[in-house]
């Protein structure tokens, strides 16, 4: 199987610690974003979206999103489970993966937008006042996370999932990029952060 990244992009960093954890070998194939090659007609016939990261097996076949992808990498190797042993703990964490998607995720990818990174790009029209609001929400969501830490050692509960990799991916991205790091006097998210990040798997970039 294929995947098609690029370094430092966090969506496909999530596909590559989850196939990781699985013991999946994945053949790495570089799509130069700086180069737009993820907007090439060929690329688009892979994923009409022009994003990455996509799987691409060996029937020549392609998934696109990273949770669509690591869905896929679950169920042709369910152990270890990352997504749900039973019932509750499937749509429990669904739940808290898509709060760090939609309440974390976005409102780093506003700061991103609004940022000096892709403001040198010149692609954008960009609003300091959306970054301003952004980045407020990010740090407020590292506090709630700092506070639900307290009680829990993993994003869904008492064991690493999916979650854990939707999570670290956003922090790192937004600790390097968007110059958003959690301020250190989170205890609680700091020592989250430090034991998932000795992982084996984290070391992907």
């Amino acid at each position: 199987m294929k995947l098609y990244d690029f370094p430092k992009a966090p969506n496909p960093r999530r596909v590559k610690i989850f196939a990781h954890e699985k013991d999946i070998e994945l053949e790495l194939i570089n799509c130069d974003m700086a180069k737009r090659e993820h907007k090439t007609a060929d690329f688009l016939k892979k994923n009409p979206s022009g994003k990455i990261p996509v799987l691409e097996l060996d029937n020549g076949e392609c998934i696109s999103e990273s949770v669509a992808i690591c869905r896929y990498l679950e169920l042709i190797k369910p152990e270890p489970n990352l997504f749900g042993e039973n019932a509750f703990e499937v749509a429990y964490i669904e739940s808290r993966n898509r709060h760090i998607e939609f309440e974390l995720w976005t409102q780093v990818g506003v700061s991103w937008v609004n940022g000096p990174i892709v403001g040198s790009l010149g692609i954008f029209n960009q609003i300091p006042k959306a970054k301003e609001a952004s980045d407020t929400n990010v740090r407020f969501f590292y506090e709630r996370l700092n506070n639900e830490f307290e009680e829990n050692k993993y994003v869904a509960g008492n064991r690493f999932t999916i979650a854990d990799i939707t999570l670290v991916s956003a922090i790192d991205f937004a600790s390097d990029m968007v110059d958003l790091k959690p301020h250190k006097d989170l205890k609680n998210l700091h020592r989250w952060h430090m034991e998932v990040s000795s992982r084996p798997s984290m070391q992907i970039e």
